[in-house]
């Protein structure tokens, strides 16, 4: 397994684990009910250490937005499948695009090494 695909599984990894803590986060009640909250607490710090890991071999932008748009989809599945939210067509259609964007994101060429880096933008908003 090369490093790329480990850290593209660990990306996977951390967006399931993402979508637990959100599902946790849910039924915390506030973080007044203790089993809902600790499994928050330790899944959102082990998508968080998985997501930092990723990012050592995938960009960024791209690494986010794979992570945010997974968890949110297998969230969103989730809470229809087990009733929190109501089932619908246009909901899993949104969904699928998500998912659909997220491989996209994927499947585009890896940078190649001592490739030029993009623009610096520096606090004052001009691109030097």
């Amino acid at each position: 397994m090369t490093k790329r695909s480990a850290a593209w599984l660990m990306l996977l990894a951390s967006a399931v684990l993402e979508a637990v803590w959100a599902t946790a986060l849910g039924q915390s009640d506030g973080f007044t009910r203790p089993l809902p909250t600790l499994v928050f607490g330790v899944t959102a710090t082990l998508s968080m250490i998985g997501l930092g890991l990723a990012i050592r071999s995938i960009p960024l932008g791209t690494a986010y937005a794979v992570w945010v748009g997974i968890g949110a989809a297998l969230t969103v599945g989730w809470a229809m499948a087990t009733g929190v939210e109501p089932f619908s067509m246009l909901k899993v259609l949104f969904i699928a695009g998500i998912v659909g964007c997220a491989a996209g994101l994927k499947a585009l060429p890896a940078a190649k090494p001592g490739g030029k880096p993009g623009p610096v933008w520096p606090a004052s908003g001009t691109v030097e």
